[in-house]
Formats: structure tokens, sequence, C-alpha cells
């Protein structure tokens, strides 16, 4: 070994020893807290049951919190052998400051969301954003990745409640496959699919899973598929009673139940014609440039066969949401003529019909279904940004769930609202008939209407999840918390702590404050990083929470990764405050 060698394994050694050190020794705690402390203890060491309770309910606004159930949380920190009280022999049931801080940092008790479901749920499907994916089958990019339920099923225990499945005719037993048509991508069984649906469907949340199939099958094959989701869902497999509908039905009402949504069958020979589907699936297909353009989802189907009547009978009687083709005027598509419908369009047609029909858009949305995908150039599945369908009252935003980046992270965020059972209500303002001129345009500047109050006091748990190089080699490493706000134009802004050098575990103790003029859509984006000088800085955390949601007080606000999976030990603990404007 070169003496330079030498030299930098025993800087690394010595670097080593001074961290495991500090680890033993976290920093004073935040003032604001400290002096919170003393207020409910009454200037008082310890802070008892009664004192507790008050805390809980008058600052962190939990009005229903009871004795009962704070009694196990003090137990359980009291007994865990690192409360101060219990190390200096005190035999009093109080928490110290310590143990106030530990309790604090208790994300089951103390998380800055509510875990249950909150929002009514009687209202019409239209009523609801709801968590949706795009091409649920894909494991990866959208030319030629393996197609698989595995991805189907992981996107279901993260809440997702709409799954697209894109079907095919096959040459297998049941004759029809999922698969992304006109790519490489290999095809996985309907069978597959649908039996892992219902396995999964429901574990997440009771309220109802939608299918949104692209549909390229002859009516031979959608009686085919008819009698397999039958049989698979059975009573679980919601079928209307009117082939046409007003009103959607509610999700409370169609808990538990799988429900289809796609274009009707084709039952009249004369008007209409087929896929011949064989000859043109066993073929190979060369990619064309409009793929790039566009989706085929609203591509016409080919074929000299005649429709079978009874199969599309059969298959039309299993269909909820009426799927339409987004083929005409943009104004001729936003009609409301009273019977309910689902359109679909790619964020590119949204995008250009909201800068002259924004106000149709909306009107449009409080009755029927609007499905925004991603363009077709997104070949490595990635995403757009979400509010651009929610400003405007689409309910199904759908997204590539196996991507990952800023835009899913949104999509995450606005989904672990209302308990995350995957269906977020919306605001008012996108619900209630209005004139032309009170109807509400996101592009349009507002009042302020909230001042949103973030305080970022300090992290851990690094040190727990990451090996100690992983930021650095040599040393600890530097972080820094993003806080931005995601919403209309008007209230969009990025906001950062300073850089804490050298810490594991970082004290920030800052406070940012946000005007908002729609605060019903603004999500608060938190990311950690890792200043680097001499490069990209590194990630080193996420999360991302609905501003209306936020609870008050002192919230421990765990972090995920890139794809949204939470670190078992990272945590900041933060403040939330919203403030009205008068």
């Amino acid at each position: 070994m070169s003496m330079k060698m030498k030299v930098k394994v025993h800087k690394y050694k010595v670097l080593n020893f001074l961290t495991r050190k500090f680890e033993v020794h976290k920093t004073e705690p935040p003032l604001d807290i400290k002096k919170t402390f003393l207020k409910f203890a009454n200037g008082g060491n310890l802070m008892f049951n009664d004192q507790l309770l008050q805390f809980m309910m008058e600052y962190q606004g939990e009005k229903n919190c009871t004795i009962k159930d704070l009694e196990p949380i003090i137990e359980k920190i009291l007994h865990e052998g690192n409360s101060t009280c219990n190390a200096e022999g005190c035999k009093g049931q109080g928490l110290s400051l310590n143990d106030f801080i530990n309790f604090l940092l208790l994300h089951d008790f103390n998380g800055p969301l509510k875990n249950e479901v909150h929002h009514d749920m009687s209202a019409p499907l239209s009523h609801y954003f709801m968590y949706t994916g795009h091409n649920s089958y894909l494991t990866g990019n959208q030319l030629t990745s393996e197609c698989s339920d595995e991805p189907i099923i992981e996107a279901l225990l993260h809440g997702v409640r709409v799954i697209e499945l894109d079907l095919w005719p096959a040459s297998s037993k049941d004759g029809i496959k999922v698969v992304h048509g006109r790519t490489l991508t290999t095809p996985v069984s309907l069978i597959k699919c649908l039996e892992s649906i219902k396995k999964y469907a429901f574990i997440k949340s009771d309220f109802p899973v939608i299918l949104t199939l692209e549909d390229h099958l002859t009516s031979t094959l959608q009686a085919k598929f008819a009698e397999i989701a039958t049989e698979i869902f059975g009573d679980m497999l919601h079928c209307p009673q009117t082939d046409c509908l007003t009103e959607f039905p509610s999700p409370e009402s169609l808990k538990k139940q799988v429900v289809i949504s796609t274009k009707l069958p084709k039952e009249d020979p004369q008007n209409e014609e087929e896929l011949c589907g064989k000859a043109l699936l066993d073929s190979m297909v060369k990619l064309k440039t409009e793929y790039l353009n566009e989706s085929y989802e609203d591509e016409e189907d080919i074929s000299t066969k005649k429709p079978n009547l009874r199969g599309a009978v059969q298959y039309k009687h299993l269909i909820t949401i009426h799927g339409v083709k987004s083929k005409g005027t943009i104004k001729e598509l936003l009609k409301v003529d009273g019977k309910v419908r689902r359109l679909s369009l790619s964020e590119k047609k949204l995008k250009s019909a909201s800068e002259s029909h924004g106000t149709d858009i909306i009107r449009f949305t409080r009755e029927n279904i609007l499905r925004v995908f991603p363009n077709g150039e997104r070949v490595k599945s990635s995403n757009f940004r979400p509010h651009l369908g929610w400003m405007y009252g689409a309910q199904m935003v759908a997204f590539n769930i196996q991507g990952h980046g800023k835009p899913l992270w949104y999509q995450q965020g606005m989904f672990r609202a209302n308990g995350g059972c995957g269906y977020v209500k919306k605001p008012e303002f996108l619900l209630c008939k209005q004139s032309d001129k009170d109807e509400f345009d996101p592009k349009r500047t507002s009042p302020v209407k909230k001042i949103l109050k973030v305080k970022v006091y300090n992290g851990e748990g690094w040190k727990s999840d990451f090996s100690s190089t992983h930021f650095d080699l040599f040393s600890p490493p530097d972080f820094y918390t993003k806080v931005c706000i995601v919403g209309v134009p008007a209230d969009s802004v990025k906001k950062h702590t300073s850089v804490v050098m050298n810490k594991w575990f970082p004290v920030w103790d800052e406070e940012f404050e946000f005007p908002l003029t729609v605060p019903k859509l603004a999500l608060l984006r938190i990311q950690v990083k890792d200043k680097d000088k001499g490069g990209k800085d590194d990630f080193a955390g996420q999360n991302c929470l609905p501003v209306p949601e936020l609870r008050h007080g002192f919230r421990s606000v765990p972090l995920y990764d890139k794809r949204g999976k939470k670190y078992e030990s990272v945590k900041l603990l933060m403040r939330f405050q919203l403030e009205n404007v008068e």
C-alpha cells in the first residue's frame, strides 16, 4: 500500500470515529419545541397525561383525542429504555422534553395527514379525482418492455383505482392477450391479469376498481371477454341497470366492485366494421411516425367481418362508463347532452383545448369523466405535470406508475389525501355551476385565500437507512431541504433551507410562508438533498403532501425514495399552519 493510500485510509478511520461519536450526541431541541413543552408542562420538567392531552387538543388541533388514546403511547415511550425519566430512576408517568420530542416523531400518531377516509363518498364518480394508471401492465418503457400482472398488483397495493388494459386477439386458449399493440412489448395473459386484479383489488381500499379497456377485439372475442370477466369476478363485477346513464353511481355505492369503462361495441353491420385481428396481430409491425405524435386509442378498426350481435350485447351489458371517440371539434366533444360518458384526450390535446375552451372543459367534467393520458413520445414511460388535468376537473389523469420523477411524486401526493383510498373529492369551484364571468379559470390570478406557514426543524434516520459512505466518502453529508408549492401557476414557488454541513442529524429551524390563491389544488413538495460542490446534488428523500389535508402543529414527515417507497427511518420534524386571509 502506498503512503498516499495509507494516509487516506487513516483519515477515513478517524472521520468514521468522529461520525460515530457525533451520532451519540444529537443537537439541542429547537427553541419552539422547548417553549411549547414548558407551556403545557406548566414550567415543569415533565409533561403529564392531562397536559399532553391539552397539548394535542389545543396546539395540534386533535379535538377528538382522549386520554385513552395517549396512555399506550406514553407507556411505550416510558418503557422503551431510552426515556430520560426512566434513566434517572423517576417513578412519575410524565414525559421529559426528550420523551416529548420522541412522541412528536411518532408518525402513526403525529403524521402530517389523516389516516381515515373523511370525504363525502356518496356523490357521482364524476365528482372525484381518481388514482389512475396508464398501460398498467407494462414493467418499463412503452416499446420493448415486458407486459406482466406484477405492475398491476403493485399499483393496486399503492391505492391505484383505475387500471388500463389493452386487449388484442391471441392464439392462446382464451383468445385474448394484454399487450401494447404495434410495439415489441411481450404479452401477458388476460386471465392472469384479471385474476390478480380480483386478488389485490381491495386490499388497500374498498372503493371501486375501474378497468379502462383499450379494446381491439372482434365482437366474438368481446363476448369471450364478457364470459371470462363474469366467471373470474362473479358478484364483484358491476353491471349497470340501464344502457343510458344520466348520472354516474357513487364510489360508496360501488364499494368492492369492479367497474368496466370502454367504448360501446359495434352493433350495426351496415354502419360499422370490425378489426380483423389475426393477420395484423401475428405480423411484426414497424413503429410508425404517428405513434410518436399521438395514441392509437381512438384509431378506427378495419375488418370485413360482420359483428356478432349477440356477443356485442353480452359485452355491452358490462360497460358502466361509456367511452367515446375523440374525433371532431373540441367544442363538439365537450358538449353536455344529459348522457354521461368518458372522453379521453392526450396531454397535448388537453393543453391545446385549455387555451381556448377551458370553461367548456370544466363544465364537461362536472357531469362527465375526462381521462388524460401521456403523449406517445413518452416512450420511456415518463409523465406530465398532473395539474394540467386537475385544474380543469379531469378525473382520470393517467400515469405510468412504473416510472419515477417529480410528476409521479405529485400524483402520489394528491392521492395520499382522503386516507389514501384512491378517490379525492374535487373542490366545490369545479363542481358548482357558475356564470361565464364567475367560472373558475386556473390561468387567472385570484386573491390570496390562505397563508401556509411551514417550519423545518430537523431530520434524522439517514444514518440507519444509508451506508456511511453513500453521500460522501470521508465525511457526513451536507443536507438542505427544498420546500415547494405545486399548484396553479400563480401559487407555484420554490424555496429551500440553508445547507447544514457535515451532519447526519441536521437542524435547520427555518420557517417559510406561502400565499395561496387556490389552496384546494396545492401540493407541498418536500425534498432533502446533499450539497455536492463538485457536481449534481445527491437525492436524500422526498414527500409530497396535499395542502388542504395538512394537520396543524408539529408533525413527523416520512421521506420516500425516487419511486415512492417509504424509507424505514428517514423523517423530518416540521410544523404546519394554514391561516385564512381576512
